[in-house]
């Protein structure tokens, strides 16, 4: 491979640039700003795979392209689930952006409707008895109207009043398949998810 020369971006533009980090086994780890991609290739740390000559970041009057796939240098363990706390934003990807009761995708949602997070427990039981509702085990995207009907129900009775039924099984999810989920892959990015993990994976994104 040509030896490409970078430079730190200066613009914040750029910096916002998506570039995806493969570990040094090849394994997609997750896609950060292209500045940060840019110091990791500068300083050692990572090597420059891939770079997208259409996205040029321009930094002290020098045009380079940005960098779209880079490769670290050390290889380094990846925790098998995110601990971070529930965001609607992590909670909808888990769920595939879908109702975890009517099984609708929020393109399926109609006039105001639009989803939400249910506690699948509800929040006044814990009220009661103490501990945290906001657990990756006990909430699922909702659309809003399954949502309001369920309101402080419990799971078996909002099943017998709707006949609708929990559709998945809340887990915590997996660090870099929630990395991915919430973030668009380019068709150049997708092709290394795909030799990794197989085209499933990459499809499975969207």
């Amino acid at each position: 491979m040509t030896a490409i020369t970078l430079t730190p971006p200066s613009t914040e533009r750029a910096a916002r640039r998506g570039c995806l980090a493969l570990n040094a086994s090849y394994e997609p780890l997750a896609v950060i700003p292209a500045a940060r991609a840019v110091r990791l290739v500068l300083e050692k740390r990572a090597e420059l795979v891939e770079a997208d000559s259409a996205r040029p970041i321009r930094s002290s009057g020098t045009e380079v392209p940005c960098p779209a796939v880079i490769r670290l240098a050390r290889y380094v363990h990846v925790p098998r689930k995110l601990r971070r706390g529930v965001s609607n934003l992590l909670l909808f990807a888990r769920d595939g952006y879908r109702c975890a009761y009517c099984g609708r995708h929020r393109s399926e949602l109609r006039g105001r409707e639009f989803l939400t997070r249910d506690h699948i427990v509800p929040q006044l039981w814990f009220k009661r008895h103490g501990g945290d509702a906001n657990t990756w085990a006990n909430v699922a995207c909702a659309c809003s109207t399954c949502n309001g009907r369920k309101g402080d129900l419990s799971l078996a009775e909002f099943t017998r009043a709707t006949g609708l039924r929990l559709r998945i099984t809340p887990t915590e999810p997996h660090f870099v398949h929630l990395e991915w989920a919430v973030r668009a892959l380019t068709p150049l990015q997708r092709k290394y998810v795909t030799e990794f993990f197989g085209a499933a994976a990459a499809d499975a994104l969207g």
